[in-house]
């Protein structure tokens, strides 16, 4: 199997987790409430991601001093979209919650990649870019209608 495919399937299995994980954030939330059920998810995690890195002897760990200050506000966000999803899911429905989760990904990632902001390599946002956005976004009205 070439890179691409392997790139390919680990993409899909990651889409396909996040369905997943947003129906099950979706039933935590209706019984134990939005922030109960974002501790439950992240505890879960870092239970699991610990004991990977202590079976790999704590991994690359050592490296964090190189790492930009603003990317160790990656958990914060996290945590703001596993609470999202988790509240949003259950009232919209999966379709128009991650239509809209996604939508917004595409935009701000485009304005990320058309600035260069973060440090992202700068890719110009064209008339290609833009029609896709835009089916997004009438995506978000077809789904919510």
């Amino acid at each position: 199997m070439g890179s691409s495919a392997i790139l390919i399937v680990v993409a899909v299995i990651g889409g396909i987790s996040v369905a997943l994980q947003a129906q099950m954030m979706g039933l935590l939330d209706k019984s134990i409430g939005t922030l109960e059920g974002v501790f439950v998810t992240y505890a879960g995690g870092g239970l699991l991601i610990a004991l990977i890195l202590i079976f790999m002897r704590g991994g690359n760990l050592g490296a964090w001093q190189s790492v930009p200050w603003y990317a160790y506000s990656s958990g914060a966000l996290g945590l703001v979209i596993v609470g999202a999803i988790g509240y949003s899911a259950p009232r919209l429905g999966l379709v128009a919650t991650f239509t809209i989760i996604v939508s917004a990904q595409f935009v701000v990632a485009a304005l990320i990649d058309h600035f260069g902001i973060l440090g992202a390599a700068t890719r110009p946002l064209d008339l290609s870019r833009m029609l896709g956005i835009a089916l997004l976004l009438a995506g978000i009205w077809l789904t919510m209608r």
